[in-house]
């Protein structure tokens, strides 16, 4: 993992898989700088090499999520952690000044589509993190309606595991479970309309969330970014003749499918070679072009 920047009145206080925050070196507790890194993980590991130019693709993706998302049409369905202020030069494009919350120890999975680690447990059982679904459905189905389920943010070195509704209110409280499953739904729905206007399906996605200091729920760190997210092109899934073809995608999938086909999961990953970096980055670069980003 590369070393924290120096940015004149910030002060580097945590570095996670793909992203560094710094805290006012003035000691306002109240604000953060986020900054989006080129590192890229995959199966909870960091991979090597990182992707370039990739923070400050995604953080101009989250930032004009968050602009659809506080639109004038319909309101927003949960307030952002976003403060507005310029970040420093240094970090120009790749960085957000955002409010510091306390952050949720849940991660807000919304499914809209039948694949990926869903699909390998609807094979075997029938359900998805334990929701029963409709039988004969195949890879890449659309599902009857989305589906929230939730996951438990474990700490550093540990694998994240999916949790149920009634383990969410456990964590976090009756209220706030429930907000979170509520503002997850509200937030995917709007999300893919606005995706489907664009000639792609959001499949999946991932949120995250915290409590300000006067107790309001806001959306925050990433949002709907290739990195949290799995979006397909829609007419490919509609004719095409495979999953693979149907689920022509514009994340990491491109990322996780070669390290799947490339290591068995013990030790530490392969590098990834160049043709899959460049590819990745094609991807992203091609999200950002349809959606008008």
């Amino acid at each position: 993992m590369s070393e924290a920047l120096e940015i004149p009145g910030w002060t580097h206080t945590y570095s996670g898989k793909v992203r560094d925050l710094y805290a006012p070196a003035d000691g306002d507790a109240s604000r953060m700088l986020v900054v989006a890194s080129d590192r890229v993980s995959a199966f909870d590991h960091v991979l090597e090499p990182g992707i370039p130019g990739k923070g400050a693709l995604l953080t101009r993706l989250s930032l004009w999520w968050f602009e659809q998302l506080s639109g004038a049409d319909g309101g927003e369905p949960v307030p952002h952690h976003l403060t507005g202020e310029a970040v420093p030069d240094t970090v120009a494009g790749r960085a957000m000044i955002v409010r510091a919350l306390d952050m949720l120890p849940v991660e807000c999975v919304v499914r809209g589509y039948l694949t990926g680690s869903g699909w390998a447990e609807y094979r075997e059982q029938g359900t998805v993190c334990g929701i029963p679904l409709p039988a004969g459905l195949q890879d890449g189905d659309r599902l009857p309606e989305p589906i929230y389920t939730p996951a438990w943010k474990a700490p550093a070195g540990q694998h994240d595991e999916n949790i149920s509704f009634e383990r969410t209110v456990e964590l976090v409280g009756d209220d706030l479970a429930v907000q979170l499953r509520e503002s997850s739904l509200a937030i995917y729905r709007r999300a893919a309309t606005t995706a489907e206007a664009r000639g792609l399906i959001l499949a999946d996605t991932k949120f995250e969330f915290g409590v300000d200091g006067d107790g309001v729920l806001r959306i925050a760190d990433e949002v709907l970014t290739s990195d949290s997210s799995r979006y397909w092109d829609a007419e490919a899934w509609r004719t095409g003749a495979t999953p693979k073809e149907r689920m022509a995608s514009f994340d990491k999938q491109i990322v996780r499918d070669w390290l799947a086909a490339n290591w068995d999961r013990t030790g530490e990953p392969p590098a990834l070679p160049d043709e899959i970096v460049e590819r990745t980055l094609a991807r992203y670069r091609e999200l950002l072009d349809l959606l008008g980003a």
